[in-house]
């Protein structure tokens, strides 16, 4: 017997026993990330003590959920999602200095190829929908405005539908769009209100929070990707603070900093300017890149 074989296996030595047999692996973090699963999984069947029924659900769980995932769709990272990891990953990859924006997830509907458009330009194509007016700065963390930031932006129409999901019913591109700030770091767009959307819930997951008296919604939000030179890219939303489910997202992807305000407002000066009629939302946000290290 080699020095990492370390005999028979008991409930006592459980960990011990397959982690050692990992010793000769060639890569060490695939050996570190083994050990680390192994022996958190252990301590968990020990602490819970499945019956042989419960623990072959469990199995049946992950094969259903294997067997949904295609091109389009993955079940696993819908998992990782609504276990909260998705965003525990997302927060331990983007630490940021003080004072700059917080990232979150990017979520499954970004769409590359997004139109540069002019500053100012409305995305929505379809004209459906109650107006709204986006506007704020992309600084640095000592407050100077940032030139040449590409913002990369995309939302769910008035009824909680990207335009991927309905193909032939929204144009092509419509709520998405990129823009690229001047020398006062300033952008502003016109869209139209989003609306809060359930996660995909006819699968495995979805049957996994109906049993758990979890409701599939995320709040209403608008994605953006923002690049300059010399700076780290910033993957992250805004999100209505009165949202009915902002305080419980699905996905966790909601954090503090990145509550928006959105304002209804009555200006006719200001509507007929941006080509509205009546009354809009006014949303202003800014954003602080950190510099790449």
């Amino acid at each position: 017997m080699e020095a990492h074989e370390k005999g028979f296996f008991s409930e006592e030595n459980s960990v011990e026993v397959v982690t050692g047999r990992n010793a000769n692996a060639e890569n060490p973090r695939l050996r570190q990330v083994m050990d680390v699963i192994t022996r958190k999984l252990h301590e968990a069947v020990k602490e819970l003590e499945p019956t042989q029924e419960e623990w072959f659900e469990a199995i049946m769980f992950l094969t259903r959920t294997g067997q949904i995932c295609n091109e389009w769709r993955q079940e696993y990272i819908l998992f990782s999602d609504i276990l909260g990891v998705s965003m525990l990953v997302d927060a331990i990859n983007n630490r940021k200095p003080s004072g700059a924006s917080e990232s979150t997830v990017l979520g499954p509907f970004h769409v590359d190829g997004a139109p540069m458009m002019e500053m100012g330009a409305n995305i929505c194509l379809d004209q459906k929908g109650e107006d709204m007016y986006i506007e704020g700065r992309i600084l640095d963390t000592k407050g100077k405005p940032i030139e040449g930031a590409v913002i990369d932006v995309w939302q769910a129409n008035d009824e909680g539908f990207y335009d991927v999901q309905q193909k032939g019913l929204q144009p092509d591109f419509n709520l998405r769009g990129m823009f690229t700030t001047g020398a006062d770091g300033r952008y502003w767009f016109r869209a139209v209100k989003p609306k809060f959307y359930p996660i995909p819930n006819d699968g495995p997951v979805g049957q996994l929070l109906r049993a758990l008296g979890r409701h599939p919604y995320r709040p209403a939000h608008l994605h953006y990707i923002i690049k300059a030179d010399g700076f780290e890219t910033l993957t992250t939303h805004i999100f209505d603070p009165d949202d009915p489910y902002i305080n419980s997202d699905a996905v966790f992807g909601v954090k503090e900093s990145l509550l928006a305000k959105f304002d209804k407002t009555n200006d006719p000066a200001r509507a007929q300017t941006y080509g509205f009629e009546g009354e809009f939302w006014d949303v202003k946000h800014d954003f602080v890149l950190a510099e790449k290290r």
